[in-house]
């Protein structure tokens, strides 16, 4: 499988990206595009590029593959970059947490002959910038593929394809369903490790333990980046904050009422469902 990339984008997402394919996929050229020179020259120096510019319309117009690798809040604005410099059956994805949103720009600024598709590969990490950028980021992952019903299907198995060479595990749903289950599997997860860490006293960080610091650790993300995650996705992610706080106030009536086999059926479910993943 030979191909030009451009990656939009070189942080530990498109840094690692780049540097996955090198691995997996032979006679790739990989072009990189931000709005930063020194990424990108960083980028370069650590293998994840081959070449760089910070011309969209440059990145773009050879490109068999375009992979919008940037902070949610800058992907439309990318978008709209490339749009009318894209070849003749080019695909645009992107590697956004949110999707309906980007869905919507993406069908609307990228038109035939070219195509946009969303993805979202559940990989990343709390350090962000290119030097934590790492080959195996995507291994083992799950990708979601945003298809809808202006998508060609071949297209979006050309995507999925894509991804699983990466060595991901590859689902698909459509936007809105993604943004539903993505606030609740992962939007909600950091809220609530946010939340954990306000919890505290410089008292009770002193006795932290690894649960609290594995709990917690998502905490540490980028602010700026989870920032407009939670707001582009604001109904969903209040909807599960809603859903945390119900449960959490089932359990506290349990432990209240001191009911010990309630509590302990309640958590023996928990675990067992854990113990699954």
């Amino acid at each position: 499988m030979g191909f030009r990339l451009t990656i939009i984008g070189v942080g530990l997402l498109g840094g690692s990206l780049g540097l996955a394919v090198r691995e997996r996929i032979k006679g790739c050229e990989i072009i990189g595009c931000a709005h930063r020179e020194k990424s990108l020259v960083q980028a370069q120096a650590l293998g994840a590029i081959d070449r760089w510019t910070l011309d969209p319309a440059e990145a773009v117009s050879e490109a068999e593959l375009v992979v919008v690798c940037t902070p949610v809040g800058l992907i439309e604005t990318w978008l709209d970059a490339i749009s009318a410099h894209l070849q003749p059956g080019a695909i645009v994805t992107d590697v956004g947490s949110t999707k309906a949103s980007i869905v919507s720009a993406g069908e609307r600024l990228i038109r035939s002959p070219a195509s946009f598709v969303g993805s979202h590969p559940m990989a990343g990490g709390s350090q962000k910038g290119v030097a934590v950028a790492r080959a195996d980021l995507f291994e083992d992952a799950t990708c979601i593929v945003t298809a809808t019903d202006r998508t060609v299907p071949a297209v979006a198995e050309q995507v999925a394809q894509f991804w699983q060479t990466l060595g991901m595990r590859v689902v698909r749903h459509d936007p809105a369903e993604h943004d539903r289950l993505a606030a609740l599997v992962s939007h909600l997860p950091h809220a609530v490790a946010a939340a954990l860490v306000a919890c505290q006293s410089p008292a009770s960080i002193d006795l932290r333990g690894r649960g609290f610091t594995d709990t917690t650790r998502v905490a540490a993300g980028d602010a700026e980046l989870w920032r407009d995650i939670f707001l582009d996705n604001a109904g969903n992610v209040v909807a599960s904050i809603d859903l945390m706080i119900e449960r959490l106030q089932s359990v506290r009536h349990i432990i209240a009422d001191r009911d010990a086999a309630s509590l302990e059926a309640w958590l023996k479910k928990q675990a067992g469902i854990r113990e699954t993943l």
